[in-house]
């Protein structure tokens, strides 16, 4: 009985682990959802800036695309 006892306990240390674990994996989710949520609406308030970004961005991968060839 003590066998089975050692073994319950286990499975449920074990489950509340994994419990645990998912618990922490949506919390981590919801955080940086709300951190993405939280930028954009910074940003919005700069619309020059984010449109400064995306021409920085697509310059440097023109000039990228646009090496010589070794």
């Amino acid at each position: 009985m003590n066998r089975q006892t050692s073994e319950s306990n286990s499975a449920s240390k074990t489950r509340r682990q994994q419990e645990d674990l998912r618990r922490m994996a949506f919390r981590r989710a919801i955080e940086a959802y709300a951190e993405q949520r939280q930028l954009q609406h910074e940003l919005a308030a700069y619309p020059e800036l984010v449109a400064a970004d995306y021409l920085i961005a697509a310059h440097s991968r023109f000039r990228r695309s646009a090496q010589p060839a070794r």
